[in-house]
């Protein structure tokens, strides 16, 4: 099997781990009478975000090499995802949040340093047979978001979406991973003395960059806007779900396949990464984070009116607007950081921005989301006026992203140079 088709596996699984349960989960906590606890679910991934991968990464660089490490954290991972499917199984309907929280938590804190891990390796071997891997790894990630998707669509149809088995599916993929990992080339280890320190490694020094001005707006601003990436993963597929109940809407399609109408959300992602390079050089990165910010205004805003019935256009409107909300706001801001920031503290930088992001942010949006949703839906006596409370929900987060996008207009200055990002490229 060659280089290239082995990292394209690696891929295809890792993300495919992720797909099983990340956008179902939500529904199962309902079913089994979590719904109330659904927002630290999620915001557990953040969480272990800010330090996990970091730890993990000096212990590739010194000690481990990252294609055994990946291995070691994949298998630890999908045990206690295992446990998790099986605590749940055995208990039925008198599910413990305390207890499934735990094994959760602990799969959650060895699959999400993982994701920075699959990159490392692939570069590591990638590089060491002679590839580029700016023009060489690009194809090889797409099929990671492949993956996700047909885990979504497998979770879907064999009818996993409320049930304990998306943990099982996702422990399956997991230990399948695992194994495989120890059978990639292997990545050098650094034993020499010239090692980052725990402050480097947590991307700690690139906090000095809020001293300039213009980069503590667009850090505090990708913070801002990162409480919105997590909200539909954690919510999308409770709601529309939600929608069974209603006997007008009980036997529509998206009622009943939820994660199979989230899916076009990934296939729209996929596709609006090839966009991002045009975007950037016709309108500069102020215009290309706007586009992004209404576009979760749009995201948030379609789930608000729309519904499984007559008005299934407006969420598969609402999913194909989600390729530009993520790809446009994460690719674009990491690629502005790159460019923005000196090359000693790089790496540091683009560490920061997802802290800001998927750790900071993602962790207030989703408990935030949580309170939100609590206070409309879960409140509510009959499944018609949850629905009710579920668009009141929706609207609050569009409200929410206009008025960042708004402020982020006029607060945020950049002086956009095409003849600059053509000469960079």
């Amino acid at each position: 099997m060659g280089i290239k088709l082995r990292l394209t596996v690696m891929n295809f699984l890792q993300y495919a781990v992720w797909g099983s349960y990340l956008t179902s989960m939500g529904s199962y906590l309902v079913a089994v009478g979590l719904a109330s606890h659904i927002g630290i679910f999620y915001a557990m991934q953040g969480i272990v975000s800010l330090f996990m991968p970091a730890v993990i990464g000096i212990i590739a660089d010194r000690w481990v090499p990252a294609q055994r490490l990946l291995g070691i954290c994949h298998l630890l991972a999908a045990a206690f995802m295992g446990m998790a499917g099986w605590y749940a199984l055995s208990s039925g309907a008198g599910v413990s949040f305390g207890i499934l929280f735990a094994f959760y938590s602990l799969s959650v804190a060895f699959y999400m340093p993982t994701i920075a891990l699959s990159n490392s390796v692939a570069y590591c071997v990638l590089e060491g047979a002679g590839y580029d891997t700016v023009k060489a790894f690009p194809p090889i990630r797409v099929w990671g978001t492949v993956g996700f998707i047909c885990a979504m669509l497998l979770c879907d149809a064999a009818g996993f979406q409320t049930t304990y088995m998306q943990f099982m599916q996702c422990a399956a993929i997991g230990l399948a991973l695992g194994l495989y990992s120890f059978s990639l080339p292997g990545c050098p280890v650094d034993r020499s003395g010239d090692r980052k320190s725990f402050v480097d490694a947590m991307g700690l020094k690139a906090f000095a960059l809020f001293k300039q001005k213009k980069m503590a707006i667009f850090f505090i601003f990708s913070m801002l806007l990162g409480v919105s990436l997590q909200i539909t993963n954690g919510f999308a597929n409770p709601f529309i779900t939600s929608f069974k109940d209603i006997p007008e809407y009980a036997s529509t399609f998206g009622a009943n396949h939820a994660n199979a109408l989230i899916s076009l959300s990934q296939v729209s992602e996929t596709l609006c990464i090839l966009l991002i390079p045009f975007f950037l050089k016709r309108f500069g990165i102020k215009r290309v984070m706007l586009m992004a910010m209404f576009a979760w205004v749009l995201r948030f805003g379609l789930f608000g009116v729309g519904n499984p019935g007559g008005g299934v256009w407006m969420f598969v409107l609402s999913m194909i607007v989600y390729g530009v909300a993520f790809d446009f706001f994460n690719i674009s801001g990491s690629l502005f950081v790159n460019k923005e920031t000196d090359i000693a503290i790089r790496s540091s930088a683009q560490g920061l921005f997802m802290i800001m992001t998927n750790g900071i942010g993602a962790t207030i949006g989703t408990l935030g989301a949580q309170a939100v949703v609590n206070r409309f839906v879960y409140s509510q006596p009959t499944p018609a006026a949850q629905v009710v409370g579920w668009s009141h929900s929706w609207l609050t987060f569009a409200g929410y992203a206009l008025v960042v996008a708004v402020v982020f207009a006029f607060v945020f200055k950049y002086k956009h140079d095409p003849a600059a990002i053509e000469t960079e490229h």
